[in-house]
């Protein structure tokens, strides 16, 4: 097995680092104090990069980053990765959801808790000789209404408790969740609005991204009722800092509590220094059991990777179910296949790519099946370097249209794979594909367009339409005998009677210009084409 170099750039538990130098293959180097320019200097040896929050994965990074094949995040957050880039280098971006919810689920409710109860301020004050127990008359938890924006695991999590452990009233946003998933966590699904209007406190877990980048912002306090709690575990931008300090200023918000900053660390920030304001400092990760899960996770995630080519938790390629791998990759073969033939076959430029999927297949996740068609597809003129990850990208920079369909039911065998192209003067080409029973399950094109057919996607190989006429096979395999090329197999279809017919012959070594030409120039040929499959 080749021999990868995996570098750890920011803290990670030990027992995540234990399980690389456990695999012979695997070299770890351990530097959490690199710079972006020292980065920058030393990430081409390395297949593999370890990060967490603090090292910055930039474009310029990714570009000097010749060997990398995977970053894993040991954590949830990927807003320090140019995921796009590594998309389009075809590195795979993978990170551990739920490794660390459980922390940052019980952080957010110690801070709800401490915000209700001014517990900080209060610790304060007594250190400091004071006894103030008027000044710091907290709320009760109980009956009050709880908005959760984001129900995936954290928010589900905070959720769950607050309405079974400290019996307040659950209003849940999510626009991916249904109503009934709400009610299984405690929550009443609801708008945006009406987590706004009637909200006691308000807590976000969504990712940082364009749509909620300030999603709380001075127009969102203006609707919250006076004296609500803000409270931000999840993402520093989020959270308006500068809206948030005009609405505890004004006294709309009573208080806010937050783990996480635009900018971090928060030096001189005047909204960390408000007296209402709790700041931690990104803690809500930060116990021994979410470290210990996340450097496990990711270490075991990359090396399944590496090892096995197994893609788990990545954010811009497709996962496969394990238990449904050894279905799928027989499929996955074809798939690559069925692409690399059509590269050669299609009459010119590709602007849509139609993959569809018949019989039981079709009840599968399909997408890493499209993925390997694109990569077949795409290698023939991009290079080697077309990957799972890569490839749609690719597809969509070249202006290819790529989608899928399914149908449960299928005319052919128990599943066939079929790829539909369509060229920018019109021109379609179908290729169909099964894997039927000899030894083991093998791959066949088993139709190209309208003809019916059973040939052995390998090698060398000659698809050849001519008019079904007698001494057409005869002047094929006569023209490849005077170049001595041996045909190893030949599948032979045609629409009709004296119509079209189809050959697709395998042959032993390729032939040359001067052989196709021959084959061309024989009266009834319609055209020949080479496809070159290894």
């Amino acid at each position: 097995m080749e021999r990868y170099h995996i570098l750890v750039s920011d803290n990670l538990h030990e027992k995540g680092i234990e399980l690389f130098r456990a695999r012979d293959w695997c070299d770890v180097d351990v530097a959490t104090d690199l710079s972006p320019e020292g980065l920058k200097k030393v990430i081409g040896k390395y297949h593999g990069l370890v990060i967490r929050s603090a090292t910055k994965v930039t474009a310029d990074i990714i570009a000097a980053a010749s060997n990398l094949k995977v970053i894993g995040r040991a954590g949830s957050g990927l807003d320090n990765v140019d995921v796009p880039e590594a998309t389009r280098k075809g590195i795979v971006v993978m990170n551990t959801p739920g490794g660390n919810s459980m922390a940052t689920a019980e952080h957010t409710l110690s801070l709800i808790m401490a915000a209700f109860r001014h517990i900080p301020q209060a610790v304060e004050s007594v250190k400091l000789g004071k006894w103030e127990k008027k000044k710091f008359q907290g709320r009760e938890l109980t009956g009050k209404t709880l908005g959760v924006i984001g129900l995936g695991q954290v928010g589900s999590l905070v959720a769950k408790r607050a309405s079974r452990a400290l019996k307040m009233n659950v209003l849940g946003y999510d626009p991916v969740t249904t109503p009934q998933a709400a009610a299984q966590i405690g929550a009443k699904l609801t708008s945006l609005e009406e987590i706004f209007r009637k909200s006691d406190v308000i807590t976000v877990h969504t990712p940082l991204t364009s749509e909620t980048r300030g999603l709380l912002n001075a127009a969102a306090f203006a609707k919250m009722k006076t004296g609500a709690v803000v409270v931000n575990c999840a993402r520093g931008g989020i959270v308006d800092e500068a809206a948030l300090l005009d609405a505890l200023e004004s006294g709309k918000i009573a208080a806010a509590s937050l783990d996480v900053y635009t900018v971090t660390p928060p030096k001189d920030n005047p909204l960390v220094k408000h007296p209402r304001v709790i700041a931690t400092p990104h803690l809500g990760a930060s116990t021994t059991e979410a470290q210990i899960n996340v450097a496990v996770a990711v270490a075991g995630q990359m090396i399944d990777y590496l090892e096995k080519g197994l893609v788990r938790n990545a954010v811009n390629a497709p996962t496969i179910d394990p238990s449904l791998r050894p279905k799928l990759e027989p499929y996955l073969d074809l798939a690559g296949r069925l692409g690399r033939f059509m590269a050669q076959l299609a009459p010119g430029p590709i602007v849509a790519l139609e993959t569809v999927f018949c019989g039981e297949i079709a009840q599968w996740d399909v997408k890493p099946v499209t993925n390997a068609v694109l990569v077949g597809l795409l290698t023939w003129s991009e290079g080697p370097n077309v990957n799972d990850v890569s490839a749609p990208a690719i597809a969509e920079k070249r202006g290819i249209q790529v989608s899928e369909t399914t149908s449960k039911t299928s005319p052919f065998y128990g599943s066939t794979v079929g790829i539909r192209t369509s060229s920018p003067d019109g021109t379609k080409v179908n290729v169909l594909g099964a894997l039927i029973p000899r030894i083991g399950m093998e791959p066949r094109i088993i139709g190209i367009d309208d003809f019916v057919t059973e040939a052995v996607p390998t090698g060398a190989m000659l698809v050849v339409a001519n008019k079904d006429v007698p001494g057409m096979i005869a002047g094929i395999s006569g023209a490849l005998a005077r170049s001595r090329i041996n045909i190893a197999q030949m599948n032979l279809s045609r629409d009709k009677i004296g119509g079209q017919a189809m050959s697709i012959i395998n042959i032993d070594t390729p032939a040359d210009e001067i052989t196709l030409e021959s084959i061309r120039g024989i009266d009834g040929i319609l055209s020949v084409k080479q496809v070159i499959l290894y």
